[in-house]
């Protein structure tokens, strides 16, 4: 068993510091609202003042946060950053769905300071991340991989190593663009589907059956008809996905006007005061 922080306990983190806990690792956490901690104080963490702090004598620390001023805050800042508080045999861990040229940089100042790094964000929501059933696309040395995979395997399902540092990164964001552009066009065609006057449910169900609708988007459109908004993966979190994802695209030079166009879409949803609902709520733009 190793000795593992926590930084962040939002929606995700706080449910993986809870399986962290249930498999027997010795688990330290903290958050910029320590009441959150209360549960999981109870459940056996230690509660930390600062990230330097709940890095000091871990073997893992592992950083779920909102974005990348989130991440550099907590692992660089000079008086209370993680980085800085970690030991040298310690390894750092990035599974916040940030931008790939942030996590680069912050493996090359993670490497010059003599610690090991891995990116590793996850796919999967709040259910997933109770059941211990996230989807880990990890970036890093193999080796540090090797060593990292069994506390990574008490949170999640399935952990893959995609590459070099930054690798998580790209592949998460990725998915996340697959994922949003399949929900914008399925909440697209449910408005068609009413605009036509059809049998909206029975259309989308008929559609389902279909080898070009995936399990996910069917399983959304389902959401959607019966109104389903509960936030799992909000459209405020949706749109800076699209945003990390047009930023690397301009940086490295690649086309994604599709990612472009969806990005657009949930802005519109974020403008018209859908932000904080379900990606699903994307569907109240086309009704």
């Amino acid at each position: 068993m190793a000795n593992v922080s926590i930084l962040g306990l939002g929606a995700m983190g706080s449910r993986m510091a809870a399986n962290l806990i249930k498999a027997g690792h010795t688990v330290a956490v903290w958050n910029r609202d320590p009441n959150k901690a209360a549960a999981l104080v109870a459940a056996g963490a230690k509660l930390a003042s600062t990230p330097r702090a709940a890095a000091a004598g871990a073997d893992v620390v592992i950083a779920m946060v909102r974005d990348d001023a989130a991440s550099r805050a907590i692992w660089l800042d000079r008086e209370h950053g993680a980085l800085a508080g970690l030991s040298r045999d310690a390894i750092a861990i990035e599974s916040s769905t940030l931008t790939a040229n942030w996590v680069r940089e912050l493996g090359e100042t993670a490497a010059k300071s003599g610690i090991a790094f891995l990116d590793a964000p996850v796919a999967g929501s709040r259910p997933q991340a109770e059941a211990g059933q996230l989807i880990y696309f990890v970036g890093g040395d193999a080796s540090v991989f090797a060593r990292a995979e069994p506390v990574l395997k008490a949170m999640g399902g399935a952990v893959h190593h995609a590459g070099a540092v930054g690798s998580g990164a790209g592949v998460k964001l990725m998915v996340n663009a697959l994922f949003g552009i399949q929900l914008a066009a399925m909440g697209e065609l449910i408005g068609f589907s009413k605009k036509l006057g059809l049998d909206t449910a029975k259309a989308i169900e008929i559609v389902g059956t279909t080898p070009v609708c995936s399990p996910a988007a069917n399983l959304a459109a389902g959401a959607m008809l019966a109104g389903n908004f509960t936030p799992m993966f909000p459209i405020e979190l949706v749109e800076k996905d699209f945003g990390y994802v047009i930023d690397e695209a301009g940086r490295v030079g690649a086309k994604v006007p599709v990612s472009l166009a969806t990005r657009n879409v949930f802005g519109d949803a974020k403008s018209h005061g859908f932000g904080a609902d379900n990606i699903t709520g994307v569907v109240n733009l086309f009704i």
